[in-house]
C-alpha cells in the first residue's frame, strides 16, 4: 500500500539559497529510489520559511531504505546542521 511521507522543515529566508542545492541533491537520489513515486515541495502561506515536503513511496518498507542509506543521511545531517534544527518527518497511509 502507497504512504505518503510530510516532511516539514522551518528556513529562515537568509538561508533558503544555500540549502536549495542540498535540497535538488537529495530529490534526485530519491527519484531513483526503489519503491519512489512522487513528491512535491509546499510552503506555507501564513508562516514565512515554514516548507513542506510531500513525498509518496509504494511501502513503508521501500521509504524505510531510503531513510537508512548513507547519501541521505550525509545530505540530511548537513541541512540539519545549517538550520540548526532537526526535519519533522510525519508517515501518512491511506485510509
Amino acid at each position: 500500500m502507497a504512504i505518503k511521507i510530510f516532511i516539514r522543515r522551518m528556513i529562515p529566508d537568509e538561508k533558503a539559497n544555500d540549502l536549495l542545492p542540498l535540497f535538488r541533491r537529495l530529490r534526485n537520489l530519491a527519484t531513483n529510489q526503489a519503491g519512489y513515486i512522487s513528491g512535491e515541495t509546499l510552503i506555507r502561506i501564513d508562516t514565512p520559511g515554514q516548507y513542506m515536503v510531500i513525498s509518496t513511496w509504494q511501502s513503508l518498507d521501500d521509504w524505510r531504505q531510503w531513510l537508512v542509506s548513507r547519501e541521505r543521511i550525509e545530505i540530511q545531517k548537513e541541512i540539519d546542521a545549517r538550520l540548526d534544527q532537526d526535519t519533522i518527518y510525519e508517515i501518512y497511509q491511506y485510509g
